[in-house]
């Protein structure tokens, strides 16, 4: 969140049911919560998602104390739960980017246009690809640090882990990735050449 030294005023009267700081508190968590989601493959569940978990941190609001970093791993855990729980809904496990039929990828409502949408879909597919050899820990950190842009720390709070763990989860994420991106990289010129003949 941007809120920094406005957020426990902005937290107050939040508690108090504001307008202007639930519109602040909604724009500063809509993005990186939607990027987050998005990466579970729940299609035209996905605002439904965001929806309840905006309603379940409105509900909860006034039990939360702490700053902005643990107000923003508070809302990253519900997001989780409510993933948890569109899943089990559907008689699956999660399953991180995995999956997903890459036609739900992009939501206009978020992304606006049709070119934005393609170069959107062609990431996540890309995305997909690449992470697909990661265990689902190990893409869950992945999704935390980098998508929703949080620290150790707070990734540690959200998914339950110590810290150790949640750097040893992320160093080996990011090792794979590298092999994964290599082989990539170096099957592309032999498909070239083999194109080109």
């Amino acid at each position: 969140m941007t809120l920094g030294e406005y957020f426990p005023a902005t937290l107050a009267a939040a508690r108090q049911g504001v307008t202007w700081a639930w519109e602040s508190i909604y724009r500063d968590l809509y993005g990186p919560l939607h990027g987050y989601a998005r990466g579970f493959g729940l299609g035209d569940d996905l605002e439904d998602l965001l929806s309840e978990t905006f309603l379940n941190i409105a509900r909860d609001i006034h039990r939360f104390e702490g700053d902005e970093d643990r107000f923003r791993a508070w809302a990253f855990t519900i997001a989780r739960r409510r993933i948890q729980d569109a899943w089990r809904a559907r008689g699956r496990t999660v399953a991180i980017a995995d999956g997903a039929d890459p036609s739900t990828v992009a939501d206009e409502r978020f992304l606006g246009d049709v070119e934005s949408e393609a170069l959107s879909d062609l990431s996540m597919m890309e995305l997909r690809a690449v992470i697909r050899g990661l265990s689902a820990n190990q893409r869950e950190v992945l999704m935390l640090r980098v998508v929703a842009d949080m620290s150790v720390k707070d990734t540690a709070q959200v998914l339950h882990k110590s810290e150790g763990a949640i750097r040893v989860l992320q160093n080996r994420a990011v090792r794979a990735l590298r092999v994964a991106l290599g082989q990539q990289h170096s099957e592309r010129p032999a498909e070239e050449s083999r194109d080109g003949a």
